[in-house]
């Protein structure tokens, strides 16, 4: 594979990217206008300067990389201000308030959709998709995330940039080993795989952390403050569970589902490593590349570094190496339901001077040429999101079970479940993670999520219970909304 020549993707040679799509097969060949459209409106902003808010750190290495290249297409320039995920949000929010017109780019997450719609932030897009873009290329977009990143109120705000969603990896050695399937069936009375419901799951995690802890464990996953909140959405769905009261507007996250849920999550923490309560990204990456747990649930890039892709990029030298490739399988979570954690689509900010020099940055970096080769950056850490980037011939043979990687992602988004999406967004989430993180401390779960229903009920009466009815009961109309 080409892309596995070391220099390749590291650094910002991602033309040579491009240029291999171009010839090979012409495989987007009826889809180029959109990208040349936006650099041809480019070309009339020659010497503007629009700003972008992004996430920092790894994430923004992304825009560092292929950036250059829409400048020296346009002559426009492109400035990068780097913040970290909770802080994009508040920035922005901020900024707008202040009437600056720091940011021409808004990022968008979907917690984030109702308070940046609603708040006025951002320019409604579909004047512009009518005027530029092809429409096959909206089309290309896997529609859960063409309704849940990029849509709002019926209107669409942003394009989508990343599909963000977990999955389950697993040992496949482990689990497929004979001795290994012969004891666990003698001991639990059914067939040792790949976990379908969290009790399997449960019985799994606990047969490894029995026999092999503490050179390995049952399963590891993220468990810091912050984004906690993450782990509980999709499992709360699968036992029952839903955000409101559509009629009351109670919330539902104390009812028996919500608290079964964090009990699971609770027991689950009992047969993973020791001090998980505090575990990020980072532990829960630095244990499974060294083989040091059986499954974890995280976010899609750790599918790919696990393979050892593009982890000899300079971006990516801080990755511990890989001592799992070829073993790995995918999974959507337990139940089916996977949580759709965040995601990432980018707009136009209404306090922007440069409206359509910015819309047409966002419109060539969404494209599908470029946005391929940003899912397939391996220090980009965006996901796929276009129905092309799933069925690519390049990223299916990226690595030897790509294929199946993708596909996974696929599915897993489209049963996936969104975080909540309306007005308050953020604050309901942030009291639901403070709930997460006060039962793995030891708070009982009934009085930590009663507190979080306290906080939501305060967030609902202060944005007005009606207008918050309205708007939970349009998102529901979303897919992967829906708890049904």
């Amino acid at each position: 594979m080409i892309l596995r020549k070391k220099g390749l993707i590291g650094g910002v040679s991602c033309t040579f990217l491009l240029a291999f799509l171009l010839v090979s097969g012409g495989v987007f060949a009826q889809q180029l206008s959109s990208m040349r459209r936006a650099i041809e409106e480019g070309k009339k902003y020659a010497g503007t300067t629009i700003v972008v808010p992004w996430e920092t750190g790894l994430q923004a290495q992304a825009p560092y990389a292929m950036i250059p290249t829409w400048e020296k297409a346009t002559g426009m320039k492109v400035e990068v201000v780097e913040l970290d995920y909770l802080a994009l949000h508040d920035k922005q929010i901020a900024e707008y308030l202040a009437g600056t017109g720091a940011y021409d780019v808004v990022t968008l997450s979907h917690p984030w959709m109702g308070d940046f719609v609603v708040g006025g932030l951002v320019e409604p897009l579909d004047p512009y998709i009518d005027k530029y873009m092809l429409k096959e290329d909206l089309e290309d977009i896997l529609p859960v995330y063409r309704e849940g990143l990029m849509t709002y109120g019926g209107k669409i705000y942003g394009l989508g940039d990343d599909g963000d969603v977990f999955i389950l990896y697993y040992r496949k050695d482990l689990i497929e080993d004979p001795q290994n399937m012969m004891e666990f069936e003698s001991e639990y009375g059914y067939d040792l795989a790949p976990p379908k419901t969290w009790k399997e799951f449960q019985d799994i995690a606990t047969f490894f952390t029995r026999k092999y802890a503490p050179k390995l464990y049952g399963a590891a996953m993220q468990r810091l403050p912050g984004q906690a909140y993450s782990w509980f959405v999709g499992p709360l769905v699968v036992n029952g569970g839903e955000f409101f009261d559509l009629e009351t507007m109670e919330p539902g996250i104390n009812k028996a589902a919500g608290i079964k849920t964090l009990q699971q999550m609770v027991e689950q923490n009992k047969v993973m490593p020791p001090g998980v309560e505090t575990w990020g990204f980072m532990e829960v990456l630095s244990a499974w590349l060294a083989g040091k747990t059986a499954m974890i649930i995280t976010w899609p890039p750790i599918g790919r570094w696990s393979e050892g892709y593009g982890t000899y990029t300079k971006q990516l030298a801080w990755v511990p190496k890989t001592e799992i490739a070829g073993k790995v399988g995918y999974m959507p979570m337990p139940g089916g339901r996977s949580t759709l954690a965040a995601g990432f689509s980018l707009g136009v900010s209404s306090q922007s001077r440069n409206k359509e020099a910015t819309y047409s940055f966002i419109q060539w970096w969404t494209s599908p040429e470029i946005s391929l080769q940003v899912t397939m950056l391996p220090f980009a850490l965006r996901d796929p999101w276009r129905l092309s980037h799933f069925e690519s011939p390049l990223y299916r043979n990226a690595w030897g079970n790509a294929d199946e990687y993708l596909d996974t992602l696929r599915e897993a988004g489209m049963n996936g479940q969104w975080e909540l999406g309306i007005p308050g967004g953020r604050e309901y989430m942030e009291a639901l993670d403070h709930a997460v993180t006060g039962a793995y401390g030891g708070e009982d779960p009934q009085k930590a999520l009663d507190k979080a229903s306290d906080t939501w009920k305060e967030i609902t009466n202060r944005l007005g219970k009606e207008v918050q009815r309205e708007a939970y009961k349009q998102w529901l109309q979303l897919l992967g909304a829906s708890p049904k």
